[in-house]
């Protein structure tokens, strides 16, 4: 019998923040359902509770408890956005293309606003306090400045503003930033209890999620699929598979975990901030990201700093990976040179080969939906709707997120290196300012 994995997680601020996890079984015998969803996170049951809503029985499987994946690790970033910009979509495919994109990238947030206040998930503590993108060079300011002038005038995006340099030296407190892009409509949240909300709140409607309970085979029958687990099988016309970075825990899901890249990010928190510190340290408690390729990203909670970033390479926590981010957060803020660092975890993100996610049909019977990029907590939460839309038969206009346009990693085995190669030269582009 599989048995779950340690969690890199547990070290998390949210792991020590968080209200108890709902009671879930693990499956122990033989059910039915119209539709089987692999992968609790945001996903699989943002999928469950869209089923729901439209009467359609489904069932919830997770190798693992809820939240032990990237749902409960990552940083509670709510972003409406893309990995490639919204000007190279519409270079590259054209304006109205761009424009469906746009409209996406706006409805994921609704869609995680709409599920907190719809679940009452009051602890999830969901916030539209906007995101502020801080250039690290003087030509990085003058391009996202553009773009988002190019946002305002062809996409008509009014939550779009420019900072100045003063203006995002004075909110962040850091003095290395040469200007910045505020967009207001993205926002920040309490990962772990959201996901563990909605686990709550699909449960209170009877909707059944089985934790502990990973799914080793999906096998084609006559009547359905028949997906084997430890504990019992589950027969079921209709299956979502939802795990991204994680495809890898069971063979089952063998033929998506090679469309994806996992990508190890790792987070940090400080302890609790001097007063002092506090006040001057984004004050505007929103999220705040970078223009490096490398990115750093960082918000503020409970009077901590939590600071994040690609870079913490191999299948285990490192120290090295660690002292690296702290090392990044001092040189952005040194007023923090002082302060402890009191939580230390990590987790993957699936990247892609095109940098999009993709959600869709692999056949007449299994829908799926993966490869978020580092934008997961909204996507995720609108990509399972859109999955559990074509396991209902609906065909969602999602652009270019369609399944089809999903290519499998060449040379997979050599995955690992490349992701080195890759990052090495990022951060070399980074150090030398181009």
């Amino acid at each position: 019998m599989l048995r779950p994995a340690n969690n890199p997680g547990a070290n998390s601020l949210w792991a020590h923040t968080a209200e108890a996890a709902p009671r879930l079984a693990s499956l122990d015998a033989d059910i039915k359902a119209d539709v089987a969803i692999v992968g609790g996170g945001y996903s699989g049951l943002s999928a469950a509770y869209s089923l729901q809503q439209r009467g359609i029985q489904a069932v919830v499987l997770d190798a693992n408890p809820i939240g032990w994946g990237a749902s409960g690790r990552n940083g509670g970033v709510v972003s409406a956005k893309f990995r490639i910009s919204f000007p190279e979509i519409a270079s590259s495919y054209g304006i109205e293309t761009a424009r469906r994109m746009h409209r996406i990238a706006h409805d994921s947030v609704a869609t995680v606003e709409e599920l907190v206040a719809e679940l009452g998930i009051g602890s999830a503590r969901f916030e539209r306090a906007g995101n502020l993108r801080c250039a690290h060079t003087a030509r990085a300011a003058d391009a996202i400045a553009a773009e988002a002038a190019w946002l305002r005038q062809e996409l008509g995006d009014r939550a779009i503003s420019v900072l100045s340099r003063s203006e995002v030296a004075q909110e962040t407190g850091s003095p290395v930033f040469t200007g910045g892009v505020l967009n207001r409509d993205s926002g920040t949240i309490h990962p772990l209890n959201y996901v563990r909300g909605l686990a709550a709140g699909l449960t209170a409607r009877k909707v059944d999620i089985f934790e502990n309970s990973p799914v080793t085979r999906i096998r084609r029958e006559a009547q359905g699929q028949l997906l084997e687990t430890p504990g019992g099988n589950v027969m079921a016309r209709q299956v979502i598979v939802c795990t991204d970075a994680y495809s890898n825990l069971t063979a089952a899901t063998r033929s998506f975990r090679r469309t994806i890249i996992p990508f190890r990010s790792a987070i940090i928190a400080t302890d609790r901030l001097p007063v002092e510190v506090d006040r001057k340290l984004l004050v505007g408690r929103r999220s705040y990201t970078e223009t490096r390729r490398m990115m750093k990203w960082f918000r503020k909670v409970d009077d901590r700093v939590i600071f994040g970033g690609r870079g913490a390479f191999g299948k285990e926590d490192a120290a090295s990976a660690f002292d690296a981010l702290q090392k990044a957060m001092v040189a952005l803020f040194p007023d923090l040179a002082g302060i402890e660092v009191g939580f230390k975890w990590s987790g993957y993100v699936g990247m892609t080969l095109d940098q999009l996610p993709h959600v869709g049909r692999q056949d007449d019977r299994t829908s799926f939906c993966v490869g978020y990029n580092g934008a997961g907590v909204a996507m995720s939460s609108l990509l399972g709707r859109y999955a559990a839309a074509f396991a209902a038969g609906e065909k969602p206009d999602v652009a270019l997120l369609d399944a089809a346009r999903l290519k499998a990693v060449p040379f997979y085995p050599l995955r690992a290196p490349a992701v080195r190669l890759v990052a090495g030269w990022y951060q070399l582009l980074d150090a030398i300012g181009c």
